[in-house]
């Protein structure tokens, strides 16, 4: 099968399947699924969804959360992966938004990546869920089976690479949705340790390129 062939046919599952998709984060403004992207790194979004309750009804904005301090923040976050490196990024990340950007998270990558704790990966994330943009966020999970499937080469062994490989196939208009898709399959069907080839309805158009 031809790469895009393969592309077309899964794009097209995709499409049909989960045409309304989204972050599985709970967040109430731009600046709430910022601290939820930077939370979730190395951790999961159930965790995650279980911590920023609380923790966003003490601090919900960046004004309030660039008054606090790294202990401060810690206490509420304590249960998730890294929490003392976590809450020193959110920290400075909350105050360089208060002296360069008036408080409001900025839509542009190259500004998103000045934010202390913010990588490609995460302001892709933010690009593409708060501000409708065609980029796409490349986690273990999107790297994971952009292989298995088929859909990159063994060359392109960064996240970066599979980025540029990925949206030189997908059409512009699926970008936003194609992390989500990607992602929630490696998630519940393409699992790290044993995908579940089974039940996965794309099977037949997959590679099976398992390492």
């Amino acid at each position: 099968m031809k790469k895009k062939e393969r592309y077309d046919l899964i794009l097209g599952h995709f499409r049909e399947r989960m045409p309304l998709v989204t972050t599985e984060l709970d967040f109430g403004s731009t600046f709430q699924l910022l601290v939820a992207v930077v939370l979730s790194a190395q951790c999961t979004d159930k965790r995650i969804n279980q911590v920023t309750p609380d923790l966003f009804a003490h601090y919900p904005d960046a004004q309030s959360m660039a008054k606090a301090e790294e202990e401060d923040i810690f206490e509420w976050i304590r249960s998730v992966s890294y929490p003392n490196a976590k809450a020193k990024h959110l920290v400075e990340m909350a105050r360089v938004l208060m002296e360069k950007f008036n408080g409001e998270v900025p839509s542009t990558l190259d500004e998103l990546l000045t934010l202390p704790g913010v990588g490609r990966k995460t302001a892709n994330v933010i690009q593409s869920v708060a501000f409708g943009k065609a980029t796409l966020a490349v986690d273990t999970h999107v790297f994971r089976v952009a292989h298995r499937l088929g859909l990159v080469s063994k060359s392109d062994n960064t996240p970066y690479k599979v980025e540029m490989a990925l949206t030189k196939y997908i059409p512009e208009e699926d970008i936003p949705n194609a992390h989500h898709w990607l992602l929630l399959h490696g998630r519940y069907v393409c699992t790290a340790r044993k995908p579940h080839c089974e039940k996965c309805e794309i099977s037949k158009y997959c590679a099976k390129i398992i390492s």
